[in-house]
This record gives C-alpha cells, structure tokens and sequence, in this order.
C-alpha cells in the first residue's frame, strides 16, 4: 500500500493512502492548495518523518504515530446478512479510508475495504434502525460486489493524466529526491459524479430504475445533442453532452459499476492505439 506524506501549508501535515478522499474531499483543498512531501509503502518511515516535519514546521504533532492508529482497527460486527459498523452514516467513509485494507469473512464470501469498495459501501450503507450511531451492509450485496469488480483497480484520477485528460491540460509532474516519488499533480475534479449519484439515489433511479430505461434515455439525448450540432447551436450542443454524461453516470450505476471505472477502462484500450484521420474520424491500425 502506498502512504503520502501531505502539506497544506500554514495549516498542518499528514498521512493518507488517499489523497483526493482525505484532502481534497474531507479537508476541502484544491490540487493546488497542498503539497505531497514524499510517498512510500514504508509505513513506519513515513509515520516518523510526518511527526519530525510537524514539529518542524511548528504545527500541531500528532500524540501518536500514524502506524499506531491505522493497527488500530474498527470494531465491525459481521451476522449471517449484515456487516454493522460502529458510526453513523455521515461519519462511516473516514472511518473506512483510516482502515483500507481491513478484510473480514461474510457468508457469501471475504470482503476487503479498498478505495474502490469503499465507494460501493457509501453507496449502498444504511442506518441502523436501532441505533443512531451505527449502519450496515447487506453481506450478499457486498460479497456480490467483489465478484464482478476488481477491488484494488487504480483510478484514473490516481495516476498520471495529460493533456485533455485534465480540467484545464497540463500534465502531472513526477520526480525523485532522496530516492522516494514526489508529485506535484493537478486532477480531474470527479465531484460532479458523485453530486449525479446523490441526486439520482434521492429520486429512487437506483431502486426502481433499470438498465433499459437508461440506455433509451441516453439515445434521446445523443439525438438531441446531434440535432444542436446540426443547428450550430453551441448551448444546446454543451447542455447534451452533459444529459448525456448524466445519463451515462446512471446507467454505469445500475450495471454495478462506475462512470470513473468505465473511462478508465476506455482509455486503457485507447490510449496506446496508433491510426491515421480518415474524414474527420480517427482510423485505427
């Protein structure tokens, strides 16, 4: 696994396996508001260096080390159908992230929190009806979920991305000091998918949507897009191209994936592909 050692200057350092979770999500900082010191898969390298390079920036150091809270697991309680976790819902994705890697036995098979399980586990928790302070999984859900997903899949997002690719172009900057990878990395800001999910999970589109449905809806507004491009129409071509990511955000729910996990896959398969232009379409080889 890999640790970052994390900068947000005037403010604090710290430690994450995720970054754009921890950081940018959870504490509220754009790319270009933090800065990453030094990654490793050296937990107890990273977890010293964090407290000498807090006391001597002057800032709060941490009572204990960052290795000593992540052996410090969360108390699950796994039935025949429910995993219950020990928080409420709107605290349960930080408790995860602080113990990716945690794995447990269900009846339907093992599951291991990851980056990528995570999502499906805050996608899918529900609060406990007896208690306010804990909620839960379906086990053959969850078990279901790693039978059709590779769990340690690394996000595009993670990774290095160029050109289009980013928000604004650019490129992600990687280098060595000291024999440990630095970066200096700006990064697709993914919110606009999450934001989808939530509006489309509160009107039901998960519960009592379907596949079918979707993928009619997603011809509509290609056709819709397609007449704005044959009108000249450069408002309504961008207002269908979003309907359509939209849609498409949806639809990859309700296979049982995710818009990221689908774009990674397609620019994997593209992005060494070699061809020529051929009227106004590129040709592969």
């Amino acid at each position: 696994m890999m640790y970052y050692l994390y900068h947000i200057p005037g403010e604090k350092i710290g430690v994450t396996t995720n970054l754009e979770e921890r950081v940018e999500r959870q504490q509220g900082c754009y790319p270009n508001e933090y800065e990453v010191i030094m990654s490793t898969e050296d937990i107890d390298l990273i977890s010293e260096k964090e407290l000498q390079l807090q006391k001597r920036y002057g800032y709060k150091v941490d009572e204990r080390l960052y290795k000593q809270l992540k052996c410090n697991k969360m108390k699950i309680n796994v039935t025949d159908m429910t995993t219950t976790f020990p928080c409420p819902v709107h605290k349960l994705k930080g408790r995860l992230i602080d113990n990716v890697g945690m794995k447990w036995k269900t009846n339907f098979g093992e599951v291991v929190l990851t980056t990528k399980s995570i999502e499906w586990v805050m996608q899918n928790v529900k609060p406990s009806q007896y208690d306010n302070n804990r909620s839960y999984v379906y086990n053959r859900a969850f078990a279901r979920w790693f039978d059709n997903n590779d769990p340690n899949q690394t996000s595009l997002y993670e990774s290095t991305v160029t050109g289009a690719l980013m928000p604004t172009g650019g490129t992600t900057t990687k280098y060595k000091q000291n024999g440990y990878n630095i970066y200096n990395r700006p990064k697709l800001q993914t919110q606009y998918f999450d934001l989808i999910r939530e509006w489309a999970s509160d009107r039901g589109l998960y519960e009592h949507g379907d596949r079918k449905t979707q993928a009619l809806k997603l011809v509509e507004e290609v056709g819709e897009t397609c007449r704005a491009i044959l009108k000249d129409n450069d408002s309504d071509i961008e207002d269908g191209i979003g309907d359509c990511v939209v849609v498409l955000t949806n639809l990859a729910e309700l296979q049982g994936t995710t818009i990221e996990a689908c774009i990674e896959r397609a620019y994997n398969e593209i992005k060494d592909r070699t061809g020529h232009m051929n009227n106004g379409t590129f040709k592969k080889d």
